[in-house]
């Protein structure tokens, strides 16, 4: 930070009477008074000079013959008017002269002194708090100073006077040191422009707050932080800080010395490389409110407050969120009316957040808030969120609670509260959209929504089913057919024996250019399966021999190569338990032949 320039000498002061204009039935004169490079007006009428003249011969015995007389006849002449100015210039600065240091109480008055110039705003100051200052104390009330009174103390500081200029103990700069040294509470207000009458800008003025040794809070409005001395000072006991309107980067008001040092750390970090400088952290901020300034970037000085919870960074410029994540202590996070347009991957700078204020951004999609689990309350007003697809991803926040999502292209779809509602399923009543409690109607709707989408997934889960059978299906039709086995025909008796061992006379094999099942359906239910390949024969368990009145046999057509359960048991005679239990699989592939 540039260092601020203060003035080596209180410069000297100037009157004059440069003009007059008739008010209502008398005439105003007015009065230009110069400070060094301060210059502002007063407006006086006569009988103000008559009162302060009357004051003067009491208190410091001025002569009275100094001021011009009254006129009764013709007071509103012109001639008169402009003699009587020229004498009045004269008056004011016989006085000036005459009290070239201490500048008495009713001459600093009138001349406005208590308003603009140093000697007079300190006293001024001092006479207030030597009445009031341990009042307030006790109070414990925010207590308003501006930018010029902070640059007058500054200023008497530095020069090597006595507190007590004009011999009133009151004034005595010494009630206002000690009145700085226990203050709590301090907002600091400068005004845009010029200040009255004058053409002094606060913004220029350069102060110190070094005097300044309790402060909890400050607040700093309409300054410039490049005026502003000890600042750094206050970093062990600063609880609160809130800087509007003056600041153009968050370095200068965090880190003033930044601007003389080319490297430096905050205290407690390891680094690897040399640094000119390590930086003391602001030990006991948890709120820094930096709204309405003109700040384009979070950068790297927020490492000196690792222990702030409330941050507000709204009405600022800001294209991006960075360095938050040295910031493990957020709760509550204003990043409203910036430049966002895209905020991804929010919770690794974010962290575990409760309360984060999105609004009069430019967004239009939210997959990077997807995993800020702990946000309760979020505002997305004034944004360009157009689509209800994006509310799904912070429909599966656990503990969301508050969400305002008003201002936006969605909010002129049909239905939109039960919509955007529905998207959080059974936690719908327990979000409060828009600062609007949901009633038991949207809430009827909701479930109405919830049974329509329930349906609609389980059809698109079946009708997938549905498609991956038929392409198993296509994929197996498409598949070529298995091998035929050898057709050279079984030997001629063996071959027979193949059937059940109950039957009467063994079936003739059966052509067949797939596989068969076998030709006793009963029994395989109670027999294991014993598939014979073809060119092989299968082992011929021993059967009972036929009996005598066996039919003759039959020659069976391929299209009845597979007699039902029942035929099949008519055409057997009795036979044991352990026959029963014997059966081999009629898979044979044969060619035909005469049994």
């Amino acid at each position: 930070m540039e260092s601020a320039h203060f003035p080596d000498e209180v410069s000297e002061r100037k009157v004059c009477v440069v003009g007059s204009e008739l008010v209502e039935n008398y005439t105003v004169y007015i009065i230009d008074v110069t400070d060094g490079q301060h210059r502002w007006t007063v407006k006086h009428r006569y009988s103000d000079f008559h009162e302060l003249h009357e004051k003067l011969t009491t208190e410091k015995k001025v002569d009275r013959r100094l001021l011009p007389p009254k006129k009764i006849l013709g007071k509103n002449s012109k001639s008169l008017v402009e003699r009587r100015q020229k004498e009045l210039e004269l008056y004011l600065q016989t006085l000036l002269q005459q009290f070239p240091q201490a500048t008495p109480t009713p001459l600093s008055c009138f001349l406005h002194f208590h308003l603009y110039e140093i000697n007079g705003i300190t006293a001024a100051l001092a006479e207030e708090l030597f009445h009031k200052g341990e009042q307030l104390l006790q109070a414990g009330e925010v207590f308003s100073l501006r930018p010029l009174q902070l640059y007058s103390v500054s200023q008497q500081l530095r020069l090597a006077k006595p507190t007590c200029f004009n011999g009133d103990a009151k004034t005595d700069l010494g009630h206002i040191l000690d009145f700085t040294c226990r203050l709590r509470y301090l907002k600091i207000c400068g005004t845009r422009g010029p200040v009255g009458t004058s053409n002094i800008q606060e913004s220029s003025l350069p102060f110190d707050l070094s005097v300044f040794k309790s402060l909890l809070q400050i607040e700093i409005c309409e300054c410039s932080s490049q005026q502003i001395r000890g600042l750094s000072s206050l970093r062990s006991s600063l609880a609160t800080m809130s800087v509007h309107r003056s600041s153009e980067s968050m370095m200068s008001i965090l880190v003033p010395e930044a601007s003389e040092l080319s490297q430096w750390e905050p205290e407690g970090v390891e680094s690897g490389c040399p640094v000119t400088a390590v930086i003391p952290v602001w030990r006991s901020l948890t709120t820094l409110d930096m709204s309405h300034n003109c700040i384009g970037s979070i950068d790297g000085s927020v490492k000196l407050i690792p222990k702030v919870e409330f941050l507000d960074l709204s009405f600022n410029q800001l294209l991006s969120v960075d360095n938050l994540q040295h910031l493990y202590n957020l709760v509550h996070v204003d990043l409203s009316y910036n430049s966002l347009r895209v905020l991804e991957a929010a919770h690794t700078r974010l962290g575990n957040i409760k309360t984060l204020s999105l609004a009069g951004n430019q967004l239009e999609q939210l997959t990077g808030l997807s995993k800020l689990y702990s946000l309760v309350n979020l505002d997305l007003s004034h944004n360009q969120l157009a689509q209800l697809e994006e509310i799904r991803n912070i429909g599966s926040l656990p503990c969301l609670e508050k969400l305002n999502l008003s201002s936006n292209p969605l909010c002129i779809i049909p239905d939109y509260r039960t919509k955007v509602l529905a998207q959080f399923g059974d936690r719908a009543a327990e979000v409060c959209l828009d600062s609007k409690v949901t009633t038991e109607k949207e809430l009827d709707t909701v479930e109405v929504l919830k049974a329509i989408q329930k349906a609609k997934e389980a059809k698109d889960r079946m009708s997938g089913s549905d498609k991956k059978i038929s392409e198993e299906t296509r994929l197996s039709a498409a598949a070529p057919p298995p091998s035929s086995s050898s057709s050279s025909p079984p030997p001629p008796s063996s071959s027979s024996s193949s059937s059940c061992c109950s039957s009467a006379v063994a079936p003739p094999a059966v052509t067949s250019s797939s596989s068969s099942s076998s030709s006793c359906p009963a029994q395989q239910a109670a027999c294991p399966s014993q598939d014979v390949t073809s060119g092989e024969e299968a082992p011929v368990p021993p059967c009972a021999p036929p009996p005598v009145d066996a039919a003759p046999p039959m020659s069976f057509n391929a299209s009845a190569h597979l007699p039902s359960a029942a035929a099949a048991q008519m055409q057997q005679p009795a036979v044991g338990p352990s026959e029963q239990t014997c059966r081999v699989s009629t898979n044979v592939s044969a060619s035909p032949a005469a049994v």
